[in-house]
């Protein structure tokens, strides 16, 4: 495979817009859940492009679809529907509470698209007043300026002007603070089953219960982030499915294309219905290309096989990760489901999860971080077992060097 050597780290802060500060890593070929970069150097992949690369990199089903499709057709505008989307969209009404589906292209564009849903549905229905949305402290939602402003984190919406109206923020899994803040003017309530990047932090199945009744006692659509908890993240197909509580509208991406960018809100009929001819729209919404790969996904994803395997991997990374800590005395635990996983730092290592993951790229290991305490994991479903063993190897290294300072 031939190299570009001539394209380097320094060429970013030439040509590029300065919102990002990239590792001086320039990935050039992956294989499952290895990647080389310019110089060869091999990394396995603990990252999975932020819980995207849910089958690891050229998985042979995606390769295949994508190539199979780029031979057909491309692209069209949604004057016309296209096979690929059409079988998605089956599959994932077949698979899940919904019976309409809306596609985008990103999480940030589908919880846009949901947002706006909530709002044009508690307006028709209820009158123009029923139009708070309450979500809560550490979520994210996206960057589009609506999502954001959703987000409970003021460090990505502050200084862009004034934002979106009739917003609330209250604390994660805390019962009574939603209860002094919801009434019959709430429209809807947003969260993340699992927050991602707010620190890895699941919600208590009781207060889901609790969000769920609040909801129905005002008449309020609950709707689920499933952008990084789904598509089998944490063992099941979607997070929800692990409990009893249902949302009215959930919106899906990240892995839903592997690697390609597609993403969708799933609701019911009757919601659906009030998103009305020209209401929302997408020009790649739907794209064939995009929904040919994300068939391919969930074939492969939505199966006993791959779904109980996450939950084996799970055990194997967490217990690699304890046995780690209990020789260096780093976290205080290992927190999340699934392949969605957090070590939180102890008080020694306090703000320093940043160091932990350049120390890891040094010794050749993907990684991330979800706020400054927490090192996060989200690598592919299917790892192989010999890539998580050696993955874990190079991390205690990593952590080594940290502890030695």
């Amino acid at each position: 495979m031939s190299v570009n050597n001539t394209l380097t780290r320094a060429q970013f802060d030439e040509v590029m817009v300065p919102n990002y500060a990239p590792s001086a890593v320039i990935p050039v070929r992956g294989e499952g859940s290895r990647v080389w970069d310019q110089a060869g150097k091999e990394f396995i992949d603990f990252a999975g492009g932020i819980a995207v690369n849910c089958l690891g990199h050229c998985h042979p089903a995606l390769v295949g679809a994508l190539k199979e499709q780029g031979e057909k057709l491309w692209h069209l505008s949604n004057v016309m529907t296209n096979e690929p989307a059409l079988e998605l969209a089956t599959k994932l009404v077949n698979a899940t509470f919904a019976d309409r589906v809306y596609f985008a292209n990103s999480g940030a564009e589908a919880n846009e698209a949901a947002l706006k849903l909530v709002r044009r549905y508690a307006m028709d229905k209820f009158g123009a007043e029923k139009d708070q949305i309450i979500a809560f402290d550490k979520a994210f939602h996206g960057r589009t300026f609506f999502t954001v402003s959703v987000g409970g984190q003021a460090a990505y919406s502050d200084g862009f002007g004034p934002k979106p109206q009739s917003i609330t923020h209250v604390p994660f899994n805390d019962i009574a603070a939603l209860e002094a803040v919801i009434s019959d003017k709430t429209c809807a309530i947003m969260m993340e089953p699992l927050q991602g990047e707010g620190g890895i932090i699941d919600a208590d199945p009781e207060f889901l219960k609790a969000v769920r009744a609040l909801c129905d006692k005002h008449n309020a659509l609950l709707v689920f982030d499933e952008v990084q908890t789904g598509v089998g993240r944490l063992g099941e197909l979607y997070s929800y499915m692990r409990g009893d509580v249902v949302p009215d509208v959930l919106t899906t991406a990240k892995a839903l294309g592997g690697g390609f960018p597609i993403a969708a809100m799933l609701t019911t009929k009757e919601i659906a219905a009030h998103l009305k001819i020209g209401t929302h729209g997408s020009t790649y919404g739907g794209n064939p290309l995009a929904c040919a790969v994300a068939n391919a996904v969930l074939d492969v994803v939505n199966t006993p096989e791959v779904l109980q395997g996450v939950k084996m991997r799970e055990q194997l990374l967490r217990d690699g990760l304890n046995k780690i800590n209990d020789k260096y005395d780093v976290f205080t635990e290992v927190r999340g489901q699934g392949l969605l996983l957090g070590a939180v730092l102890n008080e020694k290592f306090q703000g320093r999860a940043k160091e932990f993951l350049v120390a890891g790229t040094a010794e050749g290991l993907m990684s991330l971080i979800a706020g400054a305490n927490v090192i996060r994991f989200t690598p592919s479903l299917v790892i192989p077992e010999a890539d998580i063993a050696e993955g874990l190897a190079r991390f205690e290294r990593a952590v080594a060097k940290v502890v030695a300072g």
